[in-house]
């Protein structure tokens, strides 16, 4: 899957915009995420958090979650993603967790990510981030 450098730029901007709606009272570390949907559309989540942390949804999987409660594809919810970025504010590594990246791959392993790496953005598929992710 092949993203143009225009559309990758729109995707990260997107995610920064997200990173203004995160709820981090605990940890002040506001995440934004933003994915491409095979249909052009984009969709954008921003972690919140809760005092209870196990609670807490990170950036991606909130994207997604809004992503398919959106989708009108049959079987319901199967949407197809063709990338996804994630960014945070402070513009530190962030790839994305365990749990996302499994959340990810369920819906494809040849998803791009993009996300803040070292020397900034860094671009993986999902496959490279989880290659032995589980599956039904």
């Amino acid at each position: 899957m092949s993203i143009s450098p225009a559309l990758r730029d729109q995707l990260i901007a997107a995610a920064h915009e997200a990173t203004k709606h995160a709820y981090a009272p605990y940890s002040k570390f506001l995440v934004g995420a933003a994915l491409l949907t095979a249909d052009g559309k984009i969709f954008s989540g921003c972690n919140v958090e809760n005092a209870s942390y196990g609670l807490t949804i990170c950036a991606e999987r909130n994207a997604i979650f809004a992503a398919v409660a959106a989708s009108n594809v049959t079987p319901q919810g199967k949407i197809t993603i063709q990338a996804i970025a994630v960014v945070n504010s402070e513009n530190v590594p962030c790839s994305p967790c365990g749990a996302c990246r499994q959340v990810i791959a369920e819906f494809g392993k040849d998803i791009v990510v993009y996300y803040q790496g070292n020397d900034g953005i860094k671009e993986s598929t999902i496959a490279e981030l989880l290659p032995d992710s589980f599956s039904l």
